[in-house]
């Protein structure tokens, strides 16, 4: 009998599906396009949580100015800081003493870490961005460490002081103090305007324009007041945002006037007809 010689059938290899590699793509795109977000979502986060910081500091670099200046003002006419500043080289008692004046502005750095009013080191502006006396030592200056509000040489605050210009709606005689002589400087109640500006130069230069440095405008020499200038770096805060250095201005409208002791409020009238306004008339001085 004879053997029947075998051979194996080779099967034909059957073609192969792309499907699942298709798949494990589509699921890397979706984890790479997850991560990419997620990462652009952290940068986001971060960033919104520096400009929260730094609008912040900035609050209450400028804002520590104002009060330091109202505490000084309501403070005891004794101290020597409430002397400095109503004296006649002051922020308030230049314009008060001084009628040529009333156009300019009374600049200074804020220096809380020493006496931080220095009537030494100020500056008084004039409308056409001159200084009278060619003094300029009133302007924070980034590379004086003196300048900065701490020893961390992170933040500054500039105080500019003006007078507030005539308002037409201001009531008749509102400028008088009652129970004083209407010829003497001590009858008048003197209205001003305080912008403390606050700034981190660690962000950007404080000066634009000009060719290496030559020519560059200082955005601390400035004016705070609020012109029809169309130049956005005419005032200090236009001028450092177009320097892209971070900047707040805090506004603060202080009125000055001497209080009559003599005065004491009474109400005019009788029964349910009477006003319920209590109106001031003078008094003896020494009766209640």
């Amino acid at each position: 009998m004879s053997k029947i010689p075998f051979t194996p059938m080779l099967s034909k290899p059957a073609q192969q599906q792309g499907a699942v590699l298709i798949v494990v793509l589509l699921f890397l795109v979706l984890i790479i396009m997850v991560g990419v977000i997620a990462v652009r979502q952290s940068t986001t986060d971060l960033k919104l949580s520096t400009s929260d910081q730094i609008n912040t500091l900035l609050l209450q670099s400028a804002d520590n100015a104002n009060q330091n200046i109202e505490q000084s003002v309501n403070g005891s006419s004794r101290n020597d800081i409430y002397k400095s500043m109503l004296s006649r080289s002051g922020p308030f008692g230049y314009f008060i003493l001084d009628k040529k004046g009333q156009d300019n502005e009374y600049v200074f750095c804020f220096r809380p870490r020493s006496l931080f009013f220095n009537i030494n080191q100020t500056t008084i502006r004039t409308p056409t961005g001159s200084n009278v006396l060619s003094s300029s030592t009133g302007y924070c200056d980034p590379s004086k460490p003196a300048d900065y509000i701490s020893s961390r040489n992170a933040s500054m605050t500039q105080v500019n002081v003006s007078m507030t210009p005539p308002n037409a709606s201001n009531e008749a005689f509102g400028s008088y103090t009652l129970g004083q002589d209407a010829d003497k400087v001590s009858s008048l109640a003197y209205s001003f305007d305080v912008n403390s500006t606050a700034v981190l130069p660690a962000y950007g230069d404080t000066k634009v324009g000009g060719i290496a440095g030559v020519g560059a405008t200082n955005c601390f020499a400035q004016t705070t007041k609020q012109t029809s200038s169309t130049d956005a770096t005419a005032t200090i805060s236009g001028c450092m945002s177009t320097a892209g250095v971070p900047s707040t201005t805090v506004y603060q409208q202080v009125s000055i006037e001497n209080k009559s002791k003599g005065t004491k409020c009474v109400d005019f009238g009788t029964g349910t007809g009477r006003s319920s306004d209590s109106l001031c008339t003078l008094v003896p001085q020494g009766t209640s």
